[in-house]
């Protein structure tokens, strides 16, 4: 009987079929391989204040520098530019690297003297607001006996000697010398404004009798803490907590309240991820119990705005300032 033969399967159709299998499969994804993001900070940031040490704005900004650079991981260093005006933070700023390694503190005067002098920077332009952070306590005073009338008797005097009074403040164009001036239009007197580098140096003149009276922010409250000085009114619109003798321009006559809410500005084009990086940073830095404490002893609300709102705010800042300069004919210091 013959024996059966095994037969071979076919394998060429198989192959066929698992080679067709094989191609209709996804490809492996092979990573690609490319640039790793640095981290951000791998430095130290600067944080400019245009104002002298030793005044209410340098000694906020430290507190706030310090307790954002517990968030950062790097120090924060601030440098301080006084002078022109409060605009070499801005204008130093403006022609940076929007690296995130330099920013600096905006006063509304670096605005106003930007729009009066044309300066080499626009605020809408050269910027990236990275947060508001508090607003100043304005307050006007006078060596300790001098007007024992107040206010009123500074009008008197100024009507009787157009002139021959004397009013210091933080530099040309500034809020305080804005709005003196705004008073004494309101009262049709001339009171001679005098610029200083800050109220440090305001406040010697001021006890020297080289000025009769200086405005400034309420670090200069320290002069009748200390028995050397008197408040001739604040700007808030109620009394403040720690002087409430001291009137307000309202409870004068005045319809006017003057503070000057500022924040913090990056170079244009700053990366959205380092703009991020920053803004938390800060903003946990606004709340801090120690910088609470120091905006609290200078009689300073927080005014926190994120990055959209502080934007939003800076355009209606330069709208204001602009109507006030024409309303005043305010002219280039």
């Amino acid at each position: 009987m013959p024996v059966p033969t095994m037969r071979r399967p076919r394998l060429g159709l198989g192959r066929r079929a698992l080679l067709g299998a094989g191609l209709a499969l996804p490809p492996l994804a092979v990573p690609r391989l490319g640039r790793a993001q640095p981290r951000f900070p791998e430095r130290p940031v600067t944080l400019i204040c245009p104002f002298p040490p030793g005044g209410t704005t340098d000694v906020t900004m430290r507190v706030l520098a310090e307790q954002a650079a517990r968030r950062l991981g790097q120090n924060v260093l601030v440098d301080n530019r006084p002078g022109a005006a409060n605009t070499l933070g801005a204008a130093t700023v403006a022609r940076a690297r929007p690296d995130g390694y330099l920013l600096t503190q905006l006063p509304s005067s670096a605005i106003r003297v930007q729009l009066l002098q044309g300066l080499p920077y626009d605020t809408l332009r050269d910027f990236t607001p990275v947060l508001g952070v508090t607003g100043y306590s304005y307050v006007c005073i006078a060596k300790k006996g001098r007007f024992p009338g107040g206010w009123r008797q500074v009008v008197e005097e100024a009507r009787r000697n157009p002139g021959r009074l004397s009013c210091g403040n933080t530099g040309a164009n500034g809020t305080p010398h804005v709005t003196i001036a705004e008073l004494c239009g309101k009262e049709g007197i001339q009171i001679e404004p005098v610029a200083f580098r800050g109220d440090g140096d305001s406040s010697q003149a001021l006890l020297g009798g080289h000025i009769d009276l200086t405005a400034g922010g309420s670090g200069l409250g320290a002069l009748v803490d200390g028995g050397q000085a008197e408040f001739l009114h604040v700007w808030t619109a109620e009394r403040l907590t720690r002087w409430p003798q001291a009137p307000t321009l309202r409870e004068l006559g005045y319809d006017m309240v003057v503070t000057t809410p500022y924040g913090l500005v990056a170079p244009a084009g700053l990366d959205p991820a380092v703009l991020r990086t920053l803004h938390d940073a800060f903003a946990e830095a606004v709340r801090d119990p120690a910088h609470l404490a120091v905006l609290e002893k200078y009689d300073m609300p927080v005014e926190y705005r994120d990055s959209a709102a502080y934007a939003a705010f800076l355009r209606e800042t330069v709208a204001r300032e602009t109507a006030l300069i024409q309303r005043l004919g305010l002219k280039a210091g």
